[in-house]
């Protein structure tokens, strides 16, 4: 709901002639109140409907308001630059089209997990992938960073399902082993889910890598994995710094 919109974003939402919004029911609502031009885009998505048309209705809907209806809003959950493909492409197409488009920076399920678990992820540094792209692109990776695994209840699926909450179990079944065989089974992972609205705590389960497939994985579940190990020290470049 509001509790984590920025006042840019709110100032932007209530000037709109049009409002496109992806979010619960509960926002959805919040936000018709805020602006009652607005229009959810929930019903592009169809059971075994292919996400990536989904995606593309979702742009075509918003640009179609363009011609005499600017300025346009278009609102998701969490940051809109976060595997919101309908918002990039709506954005480069207007853009192409002559319109003035611009992006508004949100809170992404990322920066929940910083401030619920307590942790900084500079310290250690930290790589972050969606957990299909992890798999497919042999990603390389470096076990004294922090791992971050985005949409671990989605390996591997292509369509909607919203019957399921993990949507492909033997996908994270997948997932899970190549990370027995990077950290050791007994390394310990937290499958962490954003607080949708501030009443509700968020999900954190500690779980060993050996006992991940046993956790309670949804759609919205991210993997943060701590360092395995330390990074060695380079003598040469610490000498050179002074330090």
């Amino acid at each position: 709901m509001a509790g984590q919109l920025t006042t840019e974003g709110l100032a932007c939402l209530r000037a709109a002639k049009r409002v496109f919004y992806l979010a619960d029911p509960i926002t959805e609502s919040w936000l018709k109140q805020e602006n009652p031009q607005g229009a959810t885009l929930r019903d592009c998505y169809a059971p075994g409907k292919p996400r990536r048309t989904t995606y593309r209705e979702m742009a075509d809907r918003i640009l179609q308001a363009l011609p005499g209806n600017s300025p346009v809003c278009a609102a998701f959950y969490g940051h809109p630059g976060v595997l919101v493909n309908a918002a990039h492409a709506a954005i480069l197409r207007a853009r192409r089209d002559g319109h003035d488009a611009h992006m508004l920076p949100g809170v992404s399920a990322q920066d929940c997990l910083i401030a619920d678990l307590g942790i900084d992820l500079t310290l250690s540094g930290f790589q972050s992938f969606e957990a299909t792209d992890f798999l497919l692109h042999k990603r390389g990776y470096d076990p004294s960073c922090a791992l971050l695994l985005w949409q671990i209840g989605l390996v591997g699926v292509k369509g909607y399902y919203p019957q399921r909450e993990n949507w492909n179990l033997e996908g994270f079944e997948i997932l899970v082993q190549k990370l027995m065989r990077i950290y050791g089974s007994r390394h310990k992972a937290i499958v962490y889910e954003a607080a949708i609205y501030p009443i509700f705590e968020p999900v954190i389960q500690r779980v060993p890598l050996n006992r991940l497939t046993k956790a309670e994985i949804t759609t919205a579940s991210l993997l943060y994995i701590p360092p395995s190990c330390t990074a060695p020290w380079d003598h040469k470049m610490a000498k050179r710094l002074k330090l």
